[in-house]
């Protein structure tokens, strides 16, 4: 199945202007805050003083580049359905706590009422827009009118067991972190996940353990998805390791500000396995994005010369002259030839939770 021109169009405005909704926060904090104060607070260092309270994360970068990246997919192709899917219910996973945590009190002494105000309008206006996203791929998709129209295709088989193994350790590492954050501070919940006075956060974006667990849900569907070759599974494993990959990389940072291997024999074990789990989710993040950017094989378009008629066959059979005797057919015809288809351990655990 793929979208009609006027879901293709749909979608882009809504993804366009979930676009719009995040760029203007990160304008409206690289304007009151100094940007590199902002980067340091967005990396974790313990000195960053920024002029003003940011409203936004390392994530809201992250997915400025995903609501550009679906409507320019949506406008240039019709196999987008997946792509505007996965969009809206990221969007929904990330924006729905701002409904009861830009209220709180910790916001309003952190935020003013006319901040707080605009980011619970942008939250609404942003989960409206994903769950029209989610509608607009199901209910825009027709068939193809013809053998050439392209179809969402998944991942090869090497390239989605490697996703599958990247994405899904990824995932674990994150819920283990996560049991073993609340074991550490039982206090905390359920704040860390659903938002509270006890716990800090940014404006415009969910509780860490929130997003956490968000996350490593998405890794586990995508990495699921990717190793049995859905056509879904590409744009989801991308938007997964792309969100995945901050948390990796801002990991290293800390990791090389605070010279942290130069004394890495001389930390304690727990947080020896936080510094490699930085590194760690990093490199997945990687390995799952270059297994994904590439779509697995798909048979050629064009006339079928087994059924007669037009469709999605086997590629032709190389050579001139065809299979080798009349009626052979090549060896697994009938069978697909291609598939179809600020996150991260919490702080070093000398640190208490963000906030705390």
């Amino acid at each position: 199945m793929i979208l009609t021109r006027g879901a293709r169009a749909t979608g882009a405005v809504l993804s366009a202007v979930l676009a719009v909704i995040v760029a203007c926060w990160l304008v409206r904090d690289a304007r009151a805050t100094d940007f590199g104060q902002l980067w340091r607070y967005w990396a974790g260092f313990q000195e960053a003083r920024p002029q003003a309270a940011p409203a936004t994360s390392s994530m809201d970068v992250v997915l400025f580049v995903v609501y550009v990246a679906v409507a320019v997919a949506a406008l240039r192709t019709t196999a987008g359905a997946p792509a505007l899917v996965v969009a809206g219910v990221v969007t929904l996973g990330v924006r729905l706590p701002g409904l009861w945590t830009i209220g709180n009190r910790r916001m309003e002494s952190a935020y003013s009422d006319d901040l707080r105000s605009r980011a619970l309008i942008c939250a609404f206006v942003a989960l409206a827009a994903g769950a029209a996203m989610i509608i607009t791929a199901g209910a825009g998709r027709r068939p193809p009118a013809d053998s050439y129209e392209p179809t969402p295709v998944g991942p090869g088989p090497g390239a989605g067991l490697l996703a599958f193994l990247a994405l899904g350790a990824a995932g674990a590492v994150l819920i283990a972190w996560e049991i073993r954050q609340v074991v550490r501070y039982p206090e905390i919940f359920p704040d860390w996940y659903v938002g509270g006075d006890r716990i800090g956060q940014q404006l415009t974006g969910p509780p860490q353990g929130w997003a956490t667990v968000v996350l490593a849900l998405l890794c586990g569907l995508a990495g699921v998805s990717a190793v049995a070759r859905a056509r879904h599974a590409r744009p989801f494993g991308l938007v997964a390791a792309a969100l995945l990959l901050p948390g990796g990389v801002l990991g290293v940072t800390r990791i090389v500000h605070y010279d942290m291997f130069d004394h890495f024999g001389s930390l304690q074990a727990e947080t020896r396995l936080v510094l490699l789990s930085w590194i760690f989710q990093g490199l997945a993040a990687l390995a799952a994005l270059l297994a994904l950017a590439v779509p697995g094989q798909a048979g050629a378009p064009g006339h079928d010369p087994w059924s007669g008629g037009p469709g999605r066959g086997p590629a032709p059979w190389p050579g001139p002259a065809g299979p080798p005797y009349p009626g052979q057919r090549p060896p697994g015809y009938g069978y697909p030839q291609g598939g179809s288809g600020g996150f991260g351990p919490p702080p070093p655990p000398s640190q208490p939770p963000p906030g705390w």
